[in-house]
């Protein structure tokens, strides 16, 4: 039988903990506001949330883990040492956002990681600038885009709904029961 090495163990274990970390941390960002505003009750949004994960690589396939994985760092400067330094800095970065309050991404923790220990264990050049490039106008364009589809959402639903009398309510209710119900069931 093949005994892992201590090495190995590490970083799996460092892997769990980074893995149950993003869960908490991110998911409580994206569901703060759904709770927070009342528009939906925690089960429900954690319901809508869990199902969007489940359904999204299926339907936006996996580029951006293809990005974070072969288009970040040259693939021949990774080494379990750098994975471990990448994970244990996105850990304690997690951890430190979470008590401070402050709103931040696991996967972008993660990738600062990477970048960081990367350079220490093999220097700038192995860095691979069309991947960043790609992250940082993500990283820029993102809430500008979600800013702009809210907004668009929001004057569609507006639109549909003007003149309604307060009955509409109703309807917006049952269809959100319904939501909840067909959702975690």
């Amino acid at each position: 039988m093949a005994v892992m090495s201590p090495i190995l163990i590490v970083m799996i274990v460092l892997s769990v903990i980074f893995d149950f970390l993003n869960g908490i941390h991110d998911s409580s960002n994206i569901v703060a506001t759904m709770i927070a505003s009342r528009a939906f009750s925690p089960r429900m949004a954690l319901g809508i949330t869990a199902i969007a994960h489940f359904i999204a690589p299926f339907i936006f396939g996996v580029a951006v883990a293809t990005t974070i994985g072969h288009e970040v760092v040259a693939a021949e400067a990774i080494t379990i040492n750098v994975l471990i330094a990448a994970l244990a800095s996105a850990i304690i970065w997690n951890l430190l956002t979470w008590f401070l309050g402050i709103p931040s991404s696991s996967s972008h923790a993660l990738i600062g990681g990477m970048i960081g220990a990367v350079t220490v264990g093999a220097g700038v050049s192995v860095i691979e600038l069309h991947g960043m490039e790609k992250i940082l106008i993500a990283l820029f364009l993102s809430p500008i885009i979600g800013l702009l589809l809210g907004y668009l959402f929001t004057k569609i639903v507006f639109f549909l709904a003007r003149g309604a009398t307060p009955k509409t309510n109703v309807f917006f209710q049952a269809f959100s029961n319904c939501f909840c119900d067909c959702s975690l069931s």
